[in-house]
């Protein structure tokens, strides 16, 4: 049983080990995976405006470029402190916050007149959505069993690709009727209601860090030490980051280029492309949530095979997508390529629930924005630009043929962390010991 479960009011049931039973843990999960929705509607319905943008304001493809870049960015910097924030004061407050802020800059792009300004509000959404992952995944964690914290998280996640492929449909289909400025304020407005309605789920009480720095008062650097030395104990934790980063390098790569590759190859159209790149999409959603479930069954009687099993769904990804791209002929070239998707969402939601796991209950959503952080700038940002460079100098056939041998870093990362995950996750609840609490003080004479 978790220990900040049996901490301030709190009830769980011996039987199930959920925080306050099934009722607040599934309303939780659910208000939850819908602002998850909201924030990738929110973050990719620009994509579906860019000929808008480029007709009405000659923008370059360097500057509708970086209205996307920039939400990943401000989302990479802002994640730790928001997730420090968070753990230490409250998870709801925190979400619905977050929340506000990021649905607020995306209405507030309707009134963009210029691109400066656009750019500006694009950042605002990133930062408003900065940290959302960990401290809703950390939050969703706490009110379930361990046992199904693997499919939920995975869940979770996936939803980010239903919320992107509808931001993309919906951004299109608004603009055309109605204007590219209709499109950010009908996809803004949901965002503020479940904002609203997500201060009814039911937090998980702060848990205290340690008993020596939690009954003084400690400064903002001690606090943040301490913080440090309970993450960097668990090695897994480390090997678990860079697995779940290399094998976004082969998800970002495939999602960001295959309506260009679609194009360019097979000469589909491009809007064509775009609905079938969506179904390679849906299908890496499907994909986390089937992958989930079967690596927390994996994990049933000895916890290092989950990561065993990670391990050996990145191999098998990137066998079937090397494959689906520089073998299969084309008329099952699409196919292949949608179960290469399937399979390459394998660690989505596995990663995090592992590294909740390895953490001290205190630091959840700190710990899971570390591994937001590597994922985003080492996976989500790193994949796509380094098909780019491929694609230039050796062909996307090629570069895409090539991205997916980053699968086997990650798997080689995932064997690394099953040699100390069970020890780090025996101990993620205690306590550092008194000796490593506070810096040693200077002998005196």
């Amino acid at each position: 049983m978790d220990l900040h479960a049996m901490e301030n009011g709190a009830k769980p049931s011996a039987a199930d080990g959920y925080l306050y039973g099934r009722g607040p843990a599934w309303f939780a999960f659910a208000m939850t995976i819908a602002l998850m929705v909201f924030d990738y509607v929110d973050r990719q319905v620009i994509v579906s405006l860019f000929p808008h943008l480029k007709a009405e304001w000659g923008l370059s493809d360097k500057q509708l470029g970086a209205l996307v870049s920039v939400v990943s960015v401000t989302v990479a910097l802002g994640a730790l402190p928001v997730a420090l924030f968070a753990d230490r004061v409250s998870r709801v407050r925190s979400i619905a916050t977050m929340a506000t802020l990021w649905s607020l800059a995306t209405l507030s792009c309707m009134w963009a007149r210029s691109y400066g300004v656009l750019l500006a509000l694009r950042g605002v959404v990133g930062l408003g959505e900065a940290g959302y992952g960990a401290v809703g995944s950390a939050l969703i964690a706490s009110h379930f069993p361990a046992r199904m914290r693997g499919a939920l998280l995975a869940g979770f996640f996936a939803s980010a690709s239903v919320g992107s492929v509808l931001g993309v449909l919906l951004g299109g289909l608004i603009a055309a009727r109605w204007g590219w400025q209709a499109a950010f304020g009908v996809v803004g407005l949901p965002g503020l209601l479940l904002a609203l309605l997500y201060l009814k789920v039911r937090d998980y009480p702060t848990v205290a860090m340690a008993p020596a720095l939690e009954a003084r008062r400690q400064s903002l650097g001690e606090a943040a030490a301490h913080i440090v030395r309970l993450l960097a104990r668990s090695r897994s934790m480390f090997w678990v980051c860079v697995g779940g980063a290399a094998q976004l390098i082969v998800v970002s790569a495939l999602w960001a280029w295959l309506p260009s590759f679609l194009n360019r190859v097979h000469g589909v159209a491009p809007a064509q492309a775009g609905v079938q790149a969506a179904l390679v999409v849906l299908c890496g959603a499907a994909g986390a949530v089937v992958w989930g479930a079967v690596v927390d069954r994996a994990g049933l009687r000895t916890p290092r095979r989950k990561l065993a099993m990670m391990a050996l769904l990145c191999l098998v990804s990137m066998a079937v997508l090397v494959a689906a791209v520089a073998w299969v002929p084309p008329a099952q070239q699409f196919a292949a390529i949608a179960l290469g998707g399937f399979l390459a969402t394998c660690t989505v939601g596995p990663v995090t629930a592992i590294v909740i796991d390895v953490v001290h209950p205190g630091v959840r959503a700190t710990g899971a924005s570390v591994l937001a952080l590597f994922q985003n700038l080492f996976g989500l940002a790193a994949g796509p630009f380094l098909a780019g460079v491929l694609s230039d100098a050796l062909g996307l056939v090629t570069a895409l043929s090539v991205l997916p041998l980053a699968a086997l870093g990650a798997a080689a990362a995932f064997l690394l962390a099953a040699r100390s995950y069970e020890a780090d996750k025996a101990r993620a609840a205690e306590p550092l010991p008194p000796a490593e609490l506070l810096p040693a003080r200077p002998a005196t004479a």
